[in-house]
């Protein structure tokens, strides 16, 4: 059975409206999203307009515009409804949830996966430091369960050895985390400073050492080391994408380890976009920029 005219119209401006999210608010992946092919690469950007949109309602936008801070926890709520309600029906009236519901439907994951992001995106509310449990706690919801999220549209319609799927869920919760350590560590006066949030367990911003960064990056290095030996292991159809925003925040961490401690206080690093576009070919050509050594 063919689907009605005005449902269809309706999917595609949805997902049209999701790919306008990540160009407009994400270099990085906005440019890994074009290596992948056509379909998997609506579903990535399905995925990351409704993430980016919890984002913004927590982070500031409401506030911005005026919401008190019980509005905008009231916000989140309904945004979580409305998400789960999606997955339900097949159907929202916000064209960001209608097609983050397209995706998850079709891929195969449900609230398992969007509860404990949302979790995350609660404790921005009321937590502004953590420790190591609600600090794993925080970068499981807010980070490894996109991947996972990710790795679901990467693998539809292939199958893996059960070891494989294994190493595969492994390599994206440790992508996950590194992504969201190396952004924690990049705005690190700034969540401190506008948001009086301080996310890294045992680490005082007003007294950021040398020891601390070092040893921060460290600990993302090894993540990045980890997610580096399945990218592999990925089907051709997102192997080259992931690859890139792999190299790009190894990337980010070769600049930070580089920048002295006391100077992530007063700038952020980025990565230039000739920088960029270099890491692109090489992941293009089919190879990891920046691969960890040790690994070949």
């Amino acid at each position: 059975m063919t689907q009605p005219k005005r449902l269809s119209l309706y999917d595609r401006v949805a997902e049209e409206t999701a790919g306008v999210v990540i160009r407009r608010y994400s270099t990085s992946f906005g440019l890994a999203s074009r290596l992948l092919t056509p379909e998997v690469r609506q579903h990535i950007e399905n995925i990351y307009a409704l993430v980016r949109v919890a984002d913004e309602i927590v982070d500031g936008g409401a506030v911005e515009a005026g919401v008190a801070p019980d509005g905008v926890a009231q916000l989140l709520d309904a945004f979580e409804r409305e998400t789960d309600a999606a997955m339900t029906l097949g159907y929202s009236t916000n064209l960001v949830i209608h097609a983050f519901a397209l995706t998850a439907r079709s891929t195969g994951f449900g609230p398992e996966l969007t509860r404990p992001f949302f979790a995350s995106m609660r404790a921005d509310l009321s937590e502004i430091e953590h420790d190591a449990e609600s600090f794993d706690l925080y970068v499981y919801g807010s980070a490894e369960v996109v991947g996972l999220m990710c790795l679901k549209a990467f693998l539809v319609g292939i199958t893996h050895m059960e070891t494989d799927a294994a190493a595969l869920v492994h390599g994206a919760r440790r992508l996950g985390a590194a992504f969201q350590k190396v952004n924690f560590l990049r705005d690190l006066a700034a969540d401190y400073s506008e948001l009086g949030r301080s996310y890294f367990p045992d680490v005082d911003v007003a007294t950021f050492t040398e020891a601390d960064k070092v040893r921060l990056l460290d600990d993302i290095d090894a993540d990045l080391a980890a997610s580096a030996r399945v990218i592999p292991m990925l089907p051709a159809s997102s192997r080259r994408a992931v690859a890139l925003a792999q190299g790009l925040f190894a990337e980010l961490s070769n600049r930070l380890r580089a920048t002295p401690a006391r100077e992530l206080l007063n700038s952020r690093v980025r990565v230039p976009n000739p920088v960029k576009l270099r890491i692109a070919a090489v992941a293009a050509s089919g190879r990891i920029p920046n691969l960890p050594k040790g690994i070949s």
